[in-house]
């Protein structure tokens, strides 16, 4: 049987084929009579002041020619957009919050930080250095705005800032929306860091303090049972944390310890800034300590203002139609000048595009279309998409430079800047102990027993369970199957190339006598004969995803035929919901940093966000957590990395993960937009503002 690559080679050279077969044919040389204008030299006879004189001059007379004419292909021009005023976009997935303080995926983001904006931003390429944005100037300890000892930090707001519906931005503005996002303490949302960073809670949830957050994430149980003592302390304790003067117009953050990662954290989306009258007046929290509670842990249907937004950014909400478009116009009053640019040679002024179309356009071949017709700028492409893409590439630039050299094909339509580097990466989470429903019972599980026809809940608390599913999986064909190639192997939660990554660390490799022998040892050797059945979860669509859940059910099945691994695709808000409720036995999902920093990735897949999702017991997370606490308070760089080498041995020991590789990145766009730059975190066509279009 042909590999699925040679029957794209075969196909790809039929088609050329036929292309040239049909280019031969349009172009056979035919016998025309034209007409032509034809230019001879002849010596005639002048008179110069009075003196004939022969002199050679050029005659142009029409005649009748037979001539062989061949069809020329039209010259193509990419500097002109279609309308240079509006940028048409087609993408996967919708917004599915537009409140920034709950908001938490890529998708809403897109949006919101072209609407709403904080106190500092990412500065242009770089996902780790900051430049001001509602705050006059970025804090450090040599300006005076961060104490010696790293706990205090000053703010400095700008005057004259106007939110969108023309109301000013204030100093109260800022610890409103601050002390919003923690009290809110959305178990779903990106708050868990603000808190962690500003409160010091290890749990991510700002009721912890009330029976050691007994209640976390149950606004119900919370109301019912803590006391309104209780609940007052809470939020007095945020509070306490904040100091404002709207007439110096200084904000001032107090921290209950030092907090590295705190600039990285706070220029993200649930840090940006909204208007406390806007809010209140649309029926949200009224910023007293009596009723916080009534506002805890919301989810987007119940969220006052997940529909409608009122930023201050160079963009504001037309209208979002969801699962169909989101549409942002212009707002011409921005309040950044034009002497005044974001960055040396950034943008400045009101948005030099007026109109952005963000159309949710779920399946690829739409989209492809879209793309190749030049009806949007561009597109999301999936990884396994990108040979379909290639050959539409007219141009190849290289991000650290900003230079452009021709494809191999130069008179196509697209950009392509390749070999971006990825802060995101797609791994395999084992749950130690999978929630079941009051009978007992779980659709991905099977028979809930060791009997051949399911497995235990806790089937994964085995650590030989767990070692061998890192022995079964075929590393290498990922990357050239499931990446393109362009994957690199990672020893651990941290991203190759930052802080605390170990080159020379140890990993996994595929190995299936090893898969076999761990398998043998697991669940007092009754594995190989008894066998088990298991459901793999990913979202549909996602065939990155599911090439990683082919492989490792192939080469278990390899090992023993009783050994089997069922496949499943949910819809993405189906298969988050199970993830995030504990559901899934086998969960293939990915993390997309949130800010630059190892801190990120230790914590969500060791204690936090993952730890929750896999159900790994309290005496499995402090394995990790005292090296973790350490070395996110250290200030000095070494120190902090030598943490980082010992956190990730510890995780290769204890393997409560796949760690998969981290994928190469690739943008594709038309070749009339101008002004792209590559940001991990906050890319040009993420950020719209610095952007333009060809022809304006």
């Amino acid at each position: 049987m042909l590999s699925h690559k040679k029957k794209l080679l075969i196909l790809t050279v039929m088609i050329i084929m036929i292309a040239a077969v049909a280019l031969s044919a349009c172009s056979q040389s035919t016998p025309e009579v034209v007409e032509k204008v034809v230019t001879q030299v002849v010596q005639v006879t002048v008179v110069v002041e009075g003196t004939p004189q022969v002199v050679e001059k050029e005659v142009t007379k029409v005649v009748e020619v037979e001539k062989v004419v061949t069809p020329t292909p039209a010259t193509v021009s990419y500097d002109q957009a279609p309308d240079p005023t509006t940028v048409i976009i087609a993408d996967s997935a919708d917004i599915a919050n537009m409140d920034p303080q709950l908001a938490y995926e890529g998708s809403s983001f897109d949006m919101l930080y072209n609407v709403y904006e904080g106190l500092i931003f990412l500065n242009q390429k770089s996902a780790s250095e900051f430049v001001p944005q509602l705050a006059t100037e970025v804090p450090t300890v040599d300006n005076g705005g961060i104490s010696a000892d790293g706990k205090t930090y000053t703010f400095h707001i700008r005057k004259g800032v106007k939110f969108h519906d023309g109301s000013d931005l204030t100093a109260s503005d800022v610890a409103y929306s601050w002390e919003r996002g923690l009290l809110q303490s959305s178990p779903n949302s990106g708050q868990w860091m603000m808190i962690e960073a500003i409160m010091g809670y290890g749990s991510g949830d700002i009721t912890e303090p009330i029976d050691d957050g007994a209640y976390a994430g149950d606004r119900g149980q919370l109301i019912a049972n803590a006391s309104a003592d209780d609940l007052k302390a809470v939020c007095e304790a945020v509070k306490d944390h904040f100091e404002v003067d709207d007439e110096a117009g200084t904000f001032t953050v107090k921290l209950e310890k030092p907090w590295g990662p705190l600039m990285a954290i706070i220029s993200q989306p649930w840090a940006f800034v909204i208007d406390k009258d806007w809010a209140v007046k649309n029926g949200d929290w009224d910023g007293s300590c009596d009723t916080w509670q009534n506002f805890y842990a919301p989810g987007p249907e119940e969220d006052p203002i997940n529909y409608i937004a009122n930023g201050t950014g160079p963009y504001k909400l037309d209208h979002w139609t969801p699962d169909e478009e989101w549409v942002l116009v212009a707002n011409e009053d921005y309040w950044r000048q034009p002497d005044d640019p974001m960055w040396e040679g950034g943008p400045a002024g009101p948005p030099k595009i007026k109109r952005i179309v963000h159309k949710t356009v779920n399946e690829w071949g739409t989209r492809f279309a879209m793309l190749q017709a030049g009806d949007v700028a561009w597109a999301t492409v999936p990884d396994s998409n990108r040979p379909q893409v290639d050959p539409l590439v007219g141009e190849i630039c290289d991000n650290d430079t900003g230079e452009c050299q021709p494809g191999e094909n130069p008179d196509a339509p697209l950009r392509m800047w390749p070999n971006l580097p990825s802060t995101s990466r797609t791994d395999i989470f084992m749950n130690f102990n999978v929630k079941t429903d009051e009978t007992g019972s779980n659709p991905y599980i099977g028979s809930g027993q060791l009997d051949g026809n399911g497995v235990p809940p806790d089937f994964f608390s085995d650590i030989h369970v767990r070692k061998a599913f890192n022995y079964c999986f075929d590393y290498d064909t990922y990357i050239e199957d499931g990446q393109n190639g362009e994957g690199t192997r990672n020893n651990g939660p941290i991203i190759a190339g930052m802080l605390g990554y170990n080159p020379d660390g140890k990993m996994y490799e595929f190995d299936l006598d090893k898969c076999a022998a761990e398998l043998e040892q697991a669940w007092g050797g009754k594995l190989p004969e008894v066998g088990f059945r298991v459901q793999a979860v990913t979202n549909t669509g996602n065939l990155m995803r599911q090439t990683a859940a082919a492989i490792l059910q192939s080469n278990l099945r390899s090992i023993n035929k009783k050994y089997r691994i069922e496949i499943v695709t949910l819809p993405w808000p189906s298969y988050l919901s199970s993830f995030r409720a504990g559901q899934l036995p086998i969960a293939i999902s990915g993390w997309g940093e949130d800010y630059h920093d190892p801190h990120n990735w230790v914590q969500p897949y060791l204690i936090g966000t993952f730890a929750k999702r896999q159900n790994t017991p309290d005496d499995f997370r402090e394995i990790f957590r005292p090296l973790i606490e350490k070395a996110v308070e250290e200030p000095d760089a070494a120190k902090r990395a030598e943490y980082y080498y010992k956190i990730q041995e510890l995780h290769h020991e204890n393997v409560p993960q796949v760690i998969l590789s981290q994928a190469g990145n690739r943008i594709y766009e038309q070749r009339w937009v101008k002004n792209f730059y590559y940001n991990p975190l906050a890319s040009a066509h993420r950020y719209i503002y610095p952007l333009s279009l060809g022809g304006e």
